[in-house]
């Protein structure tokens, strides 16, 4: 039995058009153009899977000398093959296209609140699959059999590096070609979705990376149109450093069909991703260079509207020097990367400076205008950046010296007011070097978990993260200052919901031991308990005694 399936092509500038398939050995069918500005036809097909693509007379300045591509449909969720000879993949089943048949196990699974969220960092080839060969490339079935090590640690949010289709096999995945098809290196589509629905089992939210500033040059809809879609020239002409790609051209309005092509692509792009995924939020990236509020608005609340009803979710901006106008209440995501975090935080950690007002501004971040915690992301290494243990060996800091700064970062990282993100490997000591190209892997060394130092920096993170988790105080968007000594290079300071819920953080940022160190200046006399060993400690006279050792942090719970 065969069904009629529709094939499309939005190209309402181009003037000729044609499917070829595997269907019609690769003959051409004609399509027609409708007012709309699609091309279409209709194909009679049995179930099954099937390779097409369009054969489209392009209006591309650079193919104007040949004009007669074949291209890959922009919309195709699945893709075969690679450069000029992809296909996109076609799957019928009951004369409907589906992408696949996978089915939703855990949808009604409650998931956490934005601002009680740990997230983690991956990118899928490199985070698993090496335990053995540090070559091999990791894919979504053995991230799944790396989730219980994630829930063992205590993380609720995964954000992807992106997934969609790449040129080559091996990349970070920045300079997308195909935003609805999935990378076919890490696996199937169905099992992105046993993925994700795992996660979801576990109580693991999954956020996705969102390249929606720019995309490879090889992009369908390069071929087909470039000026309808992309910029001219470069959008952000004050960053040149930073331009990726051709950049999608936010502003283009085409009258005669009263619609803004790039918002309507991009729209359908991040609905799908809500719609057939099931994520949980989506981190945008190079906002910066996106450069456009109103458009970034609007797509947020396009993927919030996607999302069940009771099911959380998070609109996350890379904005790079972060800024609090990206963010609500007057911005148009609820986060952005707090890049200054990590800009004053790991020169501290590292000694190399002391400055009490760049301290206490990142970890308050309303010093910098942000609202509330869920407003920034705090990390101490991303996979754009150099992991702390990297940072430290590179200023001759080894060793024990090195695991034990490592730990103070951390305790800023998950006291500090905001949501904290951990780089996979961070929290047991990976120090590989970051990339420098983006196709040069990066396996994460998981041997390195069986070494006592590493080892013990994972059950330390371990610790941090479960305390956060469960006070209400570190997940507040509360933060009090209570003591500076800028002499002896240590700050303390209360987080706070309630009078019975506080957390107090004592930090010592220099080689100095001290012993019955004297912490005044505490706003009530009473108790508390030490985190780490549940001694009880006395305050009287809003004066605290306690030993603090060199590069180290301690933090007492109110009793």
């Amino acid at each position: 039995m065969t069904s009629p399936i529709e094939f499309k092509l939005f190209a309402p500038d181009n003037e000729r058009a044609a499917l070829i398939g595997s269907f019609s050995d690769w003959q051409e069918i004609p399509m027609q153009k409708s007012a709309d500005g699609y091309f279409r036809t209709a194909v009679d097909l049995a179930d099954g899977v099937y390779q097409y693509k369009f054969r489209v007379q392009s209006r591309s300045p650079d193919l104007a000398a040949n004009p007669w591509v074949e291209i890959t449909d922009p919309y195709a969720t699945d893709v075969e093959g690679e450069s000029k000879h992809e296909n996109a993949i076609a799957n019928v089943k009951d004369g409907e296209r589906i992408v696949d048949a996978y089915v939703w196990q855990h949808d009604d699974q409650p998931l956490p609140a934005n601002h009680e969220l740990v997230i983690y960092e991956m990118h899928v080839a490199d985070f698993s699959g090496g335990e053995i060969d540090p070559h091999k490339r990791g894919k979504y079935v053995d991230a799944i059999g790396k989730l219980d090590y994630l829930t063992e640690l205590g993380i609720n949010a995964i954000e992807l590096m992106p997934v969609n289709e790449y040129p080559g096999d091996y990349s970070w995945g920045y300079k997308v070609r195909h935003f609805f098809a999935t990378e076919t290196s890490y696996g199937s589509t169905a099992e992105l979705k046993q993925f994700i629905d795992t996660c979801h089992a576990k109580g693991i939210r999954v956020i996705m990376d969102g390249i929606f500033n720019h995309t490879d040059e090889q992009c369908p809809l390069m071929l087909i149109d470039r000026n309808y879609w992309y910029y001219e020239h470069m959008h952000y002409p004050e960053d040149p450093a930073n331009h990726w790609g051709p950049e999608f051209n936010y502003d283009t309005y085409d009258q005669s069909l009263d619609l803004k092509p790039a918002w309507n692509y991009v729209g359908d792009v991040v609905r799908f991703w809500v719609q057939e995924y099931h994520i949980d939020g989506i981190r945008f990236d190079a906002v910066r260079q996106l450069a456009n509020f109103e458009f970034l608005s609007w797509v947020a609340n396009e993927a919030k509207q996607q999302v069940i009803s009771f099911k959380p979710f998070y609109n996350i901006a890379e904005h790079i020097p972060d800024t609090h106008t990206v963010v609500e209440p007057n911005g148009p995501l609820d986060a952005c990367w707090h890049e200054s975090f990590r800009y004053f935080v790991v020169p501290h950690v590292c000694g190399e400076t002391f400055d009490l007002d760049q301290l206490k501004q990142v970890l308050d971040p309303k010093q910098q205008g942000y609202a509330t915690a869920t407003n920034v992301i705090n990390y101490l290494a991303t996979h754009d950046r150099q992991r702390l243990l990297r940072e430290l060996g590179d200023r001759g800091i080894f060793d024990e010296a090195a695991f034990r700064r490592a730990k103070l970062g951390a305790v800023l990282l998950l006291t500090a007011m905001g949501i904290p993100m951990i780089w996979m490997g961070e929290e047991f000591g990976e120090h590989k070097r970051k990339s420098e190209t983006v196709t040069q892997p990066k396996k994460i060394a998981w041997p390195l978990l069986e070494q006592a130092q590493n080892r013990d920096l994972f059950e330390y993170y371990k610790g941090l993260i479960k305390l956060r988790q469960q006070s209400v105080a570190l997940q507040s968007d509360n933060i009090e200052f209570c003591h500076e000594n800028a002499e002896a290079r240590i700050l303390a300071y209360i987080r706070w919901q309630d009078r019975g819920n506080r957390v107090l953080v004592l930090v010592n940022f220099s080689d100095q031991s001290y012993a019955d160190y004297q912490l005044t200046n505490l706003p009530e006399d009473g108790g508390w308990q030490a985190w780490d060993s549940n001694a009880q400690v006395e305050v009287t006279n809003g004066c605290l005694l306690t030993n603090l050792e060199g590069w180290s942090a301690k933090i007492f719970v109110w009793q």
